[in-house]
């Protein structure tokens, strides 16, 4: 039995949400992460979070692929990532 029809997105909601699961996923995490560096000075933590991002990244992808459209998810991903890199540079 196929599936109903009113359940798919269309092609470019479909393209903005693996987008922004893969490119705004990642910039969303880096720029994260990159608080943490920024009070763990230690390489031994650098390494953990690495292994993290990994998995934070992964989860982003998920939550970009279960909204309902592509433009809030890339709206949502861009303005916190944007909130964080403003408190790179706020704290010092």
């Amino acid at each position: 039995m196929p599936a109903n029809k009113k359940h798919f997105s269309s092609t470019w909601q479909r393209l903005l949400k693996i987008t922004a699961g893969f490119i705004g996923g990642f910039i969303l995490t880096q720029s994260f992460f990159m608080i943490f560096i920024q009070f763990f000075k230690n390489a031994a933590s650098l390494i953990t979070l690495q292994f993290a991002g990994f998995i934070v990244w992964v989860a982003l992808m998920i939550i970009a692929f279960l909204a309902k459209n592509g433009f809030k998810i890339w709206g949502v991903y861009l303005l916190l990532s944007a909130f964080f890199v403003l408190l790179i540079y706020v704290i010092p």
